[in-house]
């Protein structure tokens, strides 16, 4: 009587979760980020307050007051930010889970990378994200850590080459979409294991008349501030699995150092200018963020297929029809022959050639720039295979009458 498809509805209800919690994490960083550098100093204000900032919205007006370590005495009502990172990384997980270890051998394996199973490929996931929380986490409490400037540059690096091992283990999907939940992971552990329980030891210390350590405060503030920086790289990530351009190649990681160097810069900007700087560098950042997309568009577009096609070179137009039949057909449809698909996935027929030209596009950025079709490769398309496509696909898609 009911045929309910629960991995797509799983998939539907947890990344509406996602993003929701996401949202709500993110603003009240980028809120309280903001509301940090607009603090001015009064000499009105109470004695241990660092400055307070006004505000108006929805037809009030705010005054916050901040304190560097703590005031004199606790409110009786505390008001603690702290579910929203933990609900997203969950329901982020939760994602990982539907998509990627629920269809390990569709999306989470490619043989071609490592042949690897489904319980391999998934244990190495959850190392993998456990592994980059401990490294991070050790490069902040170590003696390197108390340089800023270097802990930057140490992190960018860590970031990176975690991104290139993921990319040797995983599918290219895969690959993007962890170094995505590596991040995303560094961000909830700092709220978990150091930004909450130093607000709470400082919290407990004043109900029992101590005075707070301003330790715990500056190094939260570190890690909020490494939080605020990291929000848009994650956030493109997140999405990054529609868009076969930024995973599909070889050097994928590279586009993740871009990602993450125009996020920071664009981050930057916002930050210093709520700070009120003005000297001249700050000017540049958005220019230098946009000179950097620029190279990465243009990197992403070069298509050695192009340049083959209009050369001239001969395409073997019948062996290229014939990979589509075999590799996209079976589940592209309008009587798929795969057992695991009834209909066509997302409406996409490829049965004669007027349909294929119609979604060149998208066979062109699925199985050419980058491998997700076939799922899992399971049909065993090759290297040359794609490459040959590419050239038809850019030829325009000539049938044997042309």
């Amino acid at each position: 009587m009911f045929d309910i498809n629960y991995a797509e509805w799983a998939n539907m209800l947890v990344r509406w979760l996602h993003i929701t919690a996401g949202i709500a994490w993110i603003g009240s960083s980028f809120y309280f980020v903001f509301a940090d550098a607009s603090l001015e100093p009064d000499e009105n204000l109470p004695k241990k307050a660092h400055g307070e900032t006004w505000q108006v919205h929805g037809g009030g007006f705010y005054h916050i007051v901040k304190y560097l370590v703590a005031p004199d005495r606790m409110p009786e009502r505390l008001h603690w930010f702290k579910y929203e990172a933990y609900f997203t990384w969950i329901s982020g997980f939760g994602m990982l889970a539907v998509v990627y270890y629920w269809g390990a051998e569709a999306f989470l394996i490619d043989k071609e990378v490592m042949d690897l199973t489904a319980p391999q490929a998934i244990f190495l996931s959850i190392v993998g994200l456990i592994a980059g929380w401990v490294g991070y986490d050790s490069l902040c409490r170590s003696k390197l850590g108390d340089n800023l400037g270097l802990l930057l540059v140490l992190v960018f690096a860590f970031a990176i080459f975690a991104a290139w091992i993921f990319g040797e283990i995983f599918s290219g999907r895969a690959a993007f979409i962890h170094a995505g939940a590596l991040i995303g992971s560094i961000m909830v552990g700092n709220v978990f294991f150091i930004i909450i329980p130093n607000q709470k030891k400082v919290v407990k210390m004043l109900m029992n008349g101590e005075t707070p350590d301003a330790y715990y405060g500056k190094v939260a503030k570190q890690r909020s501030m490494h939080n605020s920086y990291l929000t848009m790289p994650v956030l493109l990530t997140m999405i990054s699995n529609h868009y076969a351009f930024l995973y599909g190649g070889e050097y994928a990681w590279i586009v993740f150092a871009f990602i993450l160097v125009i996020g920071a810069l664009i981050r930057h900007y916002y930050i210093t200018g709520h700070q009120g700087v003005t000297a001249w560098w700050r000017t540049w950042l958005y220019p230098a963020a946009g000179a950097l997309t620029v190279i990465l568009v243009m990197w992403l577009s070069y298509s050695p297929a192009q340049q083959i096609a209009d050369g001239g070179e001969e395409i073997d137009v019948k062996q290229a029809f014939t990979l589509v039949k075999t590799h996209c057909s079976s589940c592209h449809s309008s009587l798929p022959t795969h057992e695991d698909w009834d209909e066509a996935p997302i409406g996409v027929v490829l049965d004669d050639l007027n349909q294929m030209r119609a979604m060149g596009d998208k066979i062109y950025s699925q199985a050419v720039v980058g491998t997700n079709m076939p799922l899992g490769n399971e049909t065993g398309m090759t290297k040359e295979d794609r490459e040959l496509l590419g050239r038809w696909i850019k030829a325009g898609l000539p049938g044997l009458e042309e």
